[in-house]
């Protein structure tokens, strides 16, 4: 019983887990860590084990590449709400605005929203608009506005100080 329920939780968490184009698997949890290696799981399920390495915790600007010059630019401040400070909502921002290329900020709020400005490609800008309506896993948005902004957003995107 506890082993068929084991393989439907590890199957159900394999599917819910985002992890990068390599991983760990539960085999390798007693090699790094030998305190864990009597875990009642059966080594065979091969668990992701998502490894902080991969995500880019750093405060300094990421690099954007270069935008097409032919490509309208838009450029928004966005102001997210629920519960998104404390869920890596900022690094999960700066890593996916530069993936789409985008430039400009994401900063927290002392009234407990997330604050943003997107610069870029017209597409580019709606899609990371959508992205942040879902936010991270661990984040509850439950609100999004969006202004236009004329603001230099800058040469890179980065995240900022506490307003």
């Amino acid at each position: 019983m506890f082993l068929k329920m084991s393989t439907r939780l590890a199957t159900t968490l394999k599917s819910l887990i985002p992890l990068p184009n390599h991983h760990h698997t539960h085999n390798q949890i007693p090699k790094q860590f030998p305190q864990f290696s009597h875990s009642p799981i059966p080594a065979n399920l091969n668990l992701p084990v998502p490894c902080l390495h991969h995500y880019n915790m750093s405060s300094q600007p990421s690099p954007v590449p270069p935008t097409d010059s032919s490509t309208p630019i838009k450029t928004v401040k966005v102001v997210i709400k629920g519960r998104v400070q404390g869920v890596f909502y900022r690094d999960w921002t700066v890593q996916n605005a530069t993936e789409l290329g985008l430039k400009g900020w994401v900063r927290n709020r002392r009234d407990g929203s997330v604050e943003a400005l997107f610069s870029g490609p017209e597409n580019k800008v709606g899609e990371m608009q959508e992205r942040c309506r879902r936010g991270p896993p661990s984040a509850m948005v439950t609100g999004v506005n969006v202004n236009p902004c004329t603001e230099d957003p800058g040469t890179g995107f980065e995240r900022r100080p506490t307003v």
